[in-house]
């Protein structure tokens, strides 16, 4: 099994290397640049972060946000709120009345049997006022 050396790892990352762009008709160097693998890293790795937090920015702080599933403005948030809770009560309202209706239509078709009440009510009786 092959031993990890740290110290030719970062050496490996430190060696120079020459990128040279050339003009393919003339064969001339237009450009030469000398890079290494960790300056080569270090660079991609802060353009990564760059756009990331650019990116990050541009929804943050523009209304592009307003697109993202879940976040919505306040006032349309405190609006919807309102709406399911008037909806939930209508709802209820509803139901409430539904049983109502059916229950008066239950007792018109003769299915339900109404027991009159049965109590006997002490009334007293009228004081004669003697003049």
């Amino acid at each position: 099994m092959a031993k990890f050396d740290a110290n030719s790892t970062f050496k490996r990352l430190q060696n120079r290397y020459r990128l040279v762009v050339m003009n393919d008709d003339t064969y001339e160097e237009v450009v030469t640049f000398k890079l290494s693998r960790l300056s080569v890293y270090i660079v991609l790795s802060t353009i990564f972060v760059l756009l990331t937090g650019l990116t990050v920015a541009l929804i943050v702080f523009t209304p592009l946000k307003l697109y993202i599933p879940g976040y919505g403005d306040v006032n349309n948030t405190r609006e919807l709120r309102e709406l399911k809770i008037r909806t939930d009560s209508l709802e209820q309202t509803v139901k409430y009345q539904d049983q109502y209706l059916q229950s008066i239509k239950s007792v018109l078709q003769g299915k339900v049997a109404v027991k009159p009440d049965t109590t006997a009510l002490k009334i007293p009786k009228a004081e004669k006022i003697d003049d």
